[in-house]
């Protein structure tokens, strides 16, 4: 019998450990930080939970497969031991993707997205795409949903969002269409240099097949590098250039003509137009829908919380909740969506450079400095713009509203990882926290909470 090891018991490792269980492996988990919910976890999976040992080679080698959850990094001991005895490294796409290979009737449709930003709103707003179809289809991956907890559901197609965290210890994986949204320095904490980091993104287009699609944006010169090199076939999307996917005025355009109008988005950030191309490309490039179902879908998708999300307004300030934007790509990709903003901003930085946060200084009345990275965030901005720090969200808000004028907003987009303030809920709970304290503020003084 098969032996596997689990590495990192949360939402993805539990979901691992129940597949594996299913197809009758033997399976042993284990977990850099044991406390009583792994243990309580553990016992209701049925599972022996260890702590990692101090010979950790001869530990690795007493498995044929090696399963590290996602958060896990690539310079951690156990995956380079596995890696050093040649040891399999399996992360939860891969292992899904094998078994959906295996499937009575062959395997359905796989559409898979990735990117530094912008892959959770891509890969909702495709399925969402698939669904006005008449498809049957689940966002899964890096969503609520891993892909092995999907494989039994009765499904017509997978959208996948494809961290780098999951493609890194892909050797099948591929999907019939997949979107490489951007590309910038991102988890550097979690992989060795930003050349592993690329080298993970690319490995979406490195295993297609000559008849798969690989779609690239085609404002990244580091995208298009590694699409022109991609087996699939081609197809780009970017919104203004001489795209396969674009916009001209306020009408989105493929290959085919129309797919509906950017006035009938229910929000139409620059980042959003490109998303919805990004995702029109991946659907009706397989075929699996028609022009009508994107424009109908364009035309009703909400994107998902945390996102540029608008949460209130007050006297002519909007307020709005970015706390998804934990890098300073795409805290800049927020800056530039509005004229003039009062940001908050900071957290811990992922050993990031957060230079490009203050490339916009014309629209920035003033900044927030929070958590950890409060002295970086001064770095960036003291010589730019108003600089003020904040002890607490409570103390952020106040602050950021006492420096705003009617026709700005106050933007929660920090920039860095929440995990100095909000340890354990990550940034939808620093996002949850920003909101409610808005809010209340808007319900003291009369304004009005989204």
């Amino acid at each position: 019998m098969m032996r596997a090891l689990v590495h990192g018991l949360a939402i993805t490792g539990a979901s691992t450990v129940r597949a594996l269980q299913r197809r009758g492996i033997d399976v042993l988990a284990s977990d850099d930080q044991i406390d009583v919910s792994k243990v309580e976890l553990a016992a209701e999976l049925g599972v022996e939970l260890v702590a990692l040992p101090v010979d950790i080679d001869r530990f690795v080698a007493s498995f044929e497969l090696v399963s590290p959850a996602p958060g896990v990094p690539e310079r951690h001991p156990l995956v380079t031991s596995a890696i050093a005895q040649g040891v399999l490294l399996q992360s939860e796409i891969e292992m899904a993707y094998r078994w959906e290979q295996e499937r009575p009737g062959g395997p359905r449709p796989i559409l898979a997205v990735t990117g530094t930003d912008g892959k959770t709103t891509t890969t909702l707003m495709a399925a969402g795409m698939l669904e006005a179809a008449g498809l049957k289809t689940l966002a899964v991956g890096n969503t609520e949903v891993p892909m092995l907890d999907a494989l039994d559901l009765d499904l017509d197609a997978y959208v996948v969002e494809c961290t780098s965290f999951r493609l890194a210890w892909t050797q099948q994986f591929r999907a019939d269409a997949a979107v490489w949204l951007n590309l910038a320095p991102d988890h550097l904490n979690w992989h060795e240099s930003i050349d592993t980091y690329i080298a993970a993104k690319a490995r979406i287009f490195d295993l297609q097949r000559g008849d798969d699609i690989a779609i690239g944006f085609a404002d990244d010169p580091i995208v298009m590098a590694h699409l022109s090199a991609a087996p699939g076939r081609h197809v780009t999307f970017a919104s203004t250039a001489a795209s396969d996917y674009r916009c001209v005025g306020d009408e989105l355009l493929g290959p085919a003509g129309h797919l509906g109008w950017v006035s009938s988005m229910p929000r139409s950030f620059p980042h959003d137009i490109t998303n919805a191309l990004a995702a029109a490309a991946l659907v009706l490039e397989t075929g699996l829908v028609d022009p009508a179902h994107v424009a109908d879908a364009v035309s009703t998708f909400a994107g998902p919380p945390h996102r540029i999300e608008p949460i209130g307004e007050l006297d002519g300030i909007q307020f709005f909740n970015d706390s998804k934007a934990t890098t300073p790509h795409a805290a800049s990709v927020a800056i530039r969506s509005f004229d003039r903003v009062v940001l908050i901003a900071g957290g811990r930085n992922k050993q990031l450079d957060l230079s490009p946060m203050g490339e916009e200084p014309g629209r920035i009345r003033a900044v927030v400095a929070i958590g950890e990275s409060a002295s970086d965030i001064h770095a960036v901005f003291d010589q730019r713009c108003t600089v003020l720090d904040a002890e607490s969200m409570e103390q952020a808000v106040e602050v950021a509203i006492e420096h705003a004028h009617a026709g700005d907003a106050v933007l929660l987009s920090p920039g860095c990882a929440s995990f100095d303030w909000y340890p354990a809920g990550g940034y939808p709970a620093r996002g949850d926290h920003f909101r409610r304290v808005v809010h209340d503020h808007l319900r003291r003084t009369g304004g009005t909470p989204s």
